[in-house]
């Protein structure tokens, strides 16, 4: 933990982007200090451009020590005529969609305000704030942050409205902030499909609304129903012998009751060793929670069949809804508790969210709904998203709603992570726990260049791949081709990126699938199909245009010995496309994924992944016999790594400019 102590200033750009960089003072905890304290989790808490204006909510928890800054939302839905005025209405509904129960908006943070006054700014987010907390049904008796951004000089000013507005000195950015949210905290799951009839005449359409709202209102009804119960469970596999499920009844919400479950907290359900995963909201302790009705039994009230007369031609209409609600709970949370004012309260919010997404079009093509929750990078928390099935994910629409939400989240314009295949998976325990993906019942390994041996680059750069990769070479699935199928694997390995990234959802293909796809582009003849013949940058870049559609830039080097030259443009690349590089020349072909180079010296050094490896997956053996290491172009013995006299190509593939 780093604790940043200041005159109430703190420059916006160097912490707000690094907050573990700077001046710093180790004091020790700074919540054991008398003085109030906004503590710091996310790591980037400035989303909005230096140059605008605008709005960002700052999001917390009840479960956290007041004034924790867990994440940060940018206002998007403001009035035309002051980017610093948000349509609460808005912004109310969009974060009820997306923010999990168990976190809240805490404060927020102006950047360009027109007032001189940071103070009065200050006080001006306090209470657009506030504004948004009511529109939410959140607790309106409660200090809040409110920061303030000169975006000329880059200063951030924090201050919280106690009984008044107050500066605050003292800001501590967490240097583990997943630990800090996730050791002390759970996820809870609970998923309910919905089917929910609507009747209606066909000459009074507005009656299908009503009656859509009053089904609604009937659902919400069953979920304190007396006769619900509540199965809670373990949603983790990694424990020896899970505990038993635990099953709430709703009339043992009540607070005058006693029962066995009102005494057991989230724990119940939780590891009880945290040294066995790291700590993320992927690998959080999750409890199921499965909603289940009792239609049998004696009834409270004397109840009779009732019958709705619609006088001329009557229609059914089916809404079919699938709810699924994530929460946040602190582990000592009683399980009661967590019902009650999480999972409750959260299937109430999204079946009002769905009921007005669904309005609007009920009676032309009313819209497939379907939640779906993310952990986006950054974030220590997941966020749900409600997608339209009936639109497919390149359709204008789905691109436009994506787009809308990484201007919210500061996520990249230009990468697809929240895309379906990026979604969490909560109602089972995956294969592959660990990480690797399954193929053909192999595991293969990923990113093995992390934690290698330095290049002994002195003063250089390293420049690597961004993201993850799976490590394709010969020999592997069974498949025999040693000697023949470098270049293949090497584009395995390029194709295995754009997928884990979520560029793409196909599959990475096989040999076969690749000669099929030269012939049928017709740069190769039928024959080619099954043979053993080689392939280069070309193959890789036509296969590459046809499966993924990614165009690819080629470099051109008469010798190995030019290829130093080139490290500066290399640099570039994986700093601006990220992907991995097929090297090809001669007979032989590698992954490239990184640079490293002094530009004063020249120096330099290539990190190679070698597809041309015949052994077992083996992590320790892969990179202890430098299949994956770093390589000079002439190393201390004055052995070459690029031959003198072989012409090479560099297949640089360009990231898609897309979400």
């Amino acid at each position: 933990m780093k604790v940043v102590t200041f005159n109430a200033t703190v420059n916006a750009v160097k912490f707000l982007q690094n907050p573990c960089s700077g001046v710093l003072n180790t004091m020790g905890d700074a919540s054991d200090a008398k003085t109030t304290t906004i503590r710091v989790l996310c790591r980037k808490l400035l989303l909005i451009a230096k140059a605008d204006s605008g709005i960002q909510w700052l999001i917390g928890s009840p479960f956290l020590p007041t004034f924790t800054i867990v994440s940060t939302f940018r206002c998007i839905h403001t009035l035309a005529s002051d980017p610093l005025s948000p349509d609460f209405s808005k912004e109310a509904d969009d974060i009820r969609a997306l923010l999990p129960r168990g976190f809240e908006v805490i404060g927020a943070l102006i950047v360009g305000s027109t007032n001189s006054n940071d103070e009065r700014s200050a006080q001006d987010a306090i209470d657009a704030s506030s504004r948004l907390r009511k529109a939410l049904s959140q607790s309106e008796n409660q200090s809040l942050v409110g920061a303030v951004v000169d975006p000329s000089s880059g200063v951030l000013r924090f201050f919280v409205s106690n009984s008044v507005v107050e500066s605050v000195d003292t800001v501590v950015y967490e240097e583990q902030p997943e630990k800090y949210v996730w050791e002390r905290g759970c996820m809870l799951n609970c998923e309910l499909p919905i089917k929910l009839p609507v009747s209606y005449s066909v000459v009074e359409l507005k009656g299908a609304e009503d009656m859509l709202t009053c089904a609604i209102e009937a659902a919400v009804a069953k979920f304190r129903d007396s006769k619900t119960t509540y199965v809670l469970e373990a949603l983790d596999d990694f424990k020896t012998e899970a505990p038993h499920a635990v099953i709430i009844r709703n009339r043992e919400l009540d607070l005058s009751m006693e029962s066995n479950a009102k005494s057991l907290l989230c724990s119940h359900f939780c590891s009880e060793d945290n040294n066995h995963k790291s700590h993320s909201a992927e690998n959080a302790d999750k409890i199921q929670v499965s909603f289940m009705l009792a239609t049998s039994g004696a009834s409270l009230k004397p109840a009779a069949p009732v019958a709705e007369y619609i006088p001329g031609e009557a229609k059914l209409l089916v809404v079919d809804y699938k709810l699924k609600v994530i929460c946040y709970a602190t582990k000592d949370l009683r399980l009661t508790d967590a019902v009650s004012k999480l999972i409750i309260p959260g299937l109430v919010d999204q079946l009002h969210t769905m009921k007005n997404m669904t309005l609007p079009h009920l009676l032309s093509q009313h819209p497939k709904l379907q939640p779906y929750h993310f952990n986006p990078p950054g974030f220590l928390h997941p966020i749900t998203a409600i997608y339209d099935s009936l639109y497919g994910e390149t359709e204008l629409k789905q691109v436009e709603i994506r787009r809308s939400l990484h201007l919210r989240l500061g996520l990249p314009s230009d990468q697809p992570v929240l895309r379906i295949a990026s979604a969490m998976n909560l109602s089972i325990a995956k294969d592959g726990a660990s990480g690797n993906t399954l193929r053909k019942g192999i595991s293969l390994l990923k990113d093995v260049h992390i934690g290698i041996p330095s290049s002994g680059v002195n003063g250089g750069d390293v420049s690597l791949v961004q993201g993850s990769y799976e490590y394709y070479h010969y020999l592997q699935d069974g498949f025999d081709d040693s000697g023949w199928g470098c270049a293949y694997r090497s584009l395995q390995t390029i194709v295995s990126w754009f997928k884990i990234q979520q560029y793409t959802s196909i599959g990475v293909p096989s040999h076969r699938e690749i000669q099929q796809s030269l012939v049928e582009i017709g740069d190769k003849d039928p024959s080619f199909i099954g043979s053993r013949e080689w392939i280069g940058a070309i193959e890789l870049s036509f296969v590459l245009d046809k499966l993924l559609g990614v165009s690819c830039k080629v470099i051109n080097v008469r010798s190995g010995d030019e290829l130093p030259e080139k490290c500066r443009e290399l640099m570039m690349h994986f700093e601006t496309q990220g992907t991995p590089i097929m090297i090809g020349g001669g007979v032989l072909a590698y992954t490239l994924l990184g640079v490293d180079y002094n530009d004063t010296t020249g120096d330099c050094a290539f990190l190679i992944l070698d597809p041309h490896y015949t052994g077992s997956d083996d992590l320790k053996k892969i990179v202890n016999g430098g299949w994956c290491g770093w390589k000079k172009a002439i190393d201390s013995k004055g052995k070459r790594f690029f031959l003198q006299n072989k012409f090479y190509n560099l297949l640089l593939p360009q990231r898609p400019n897309m979400v």
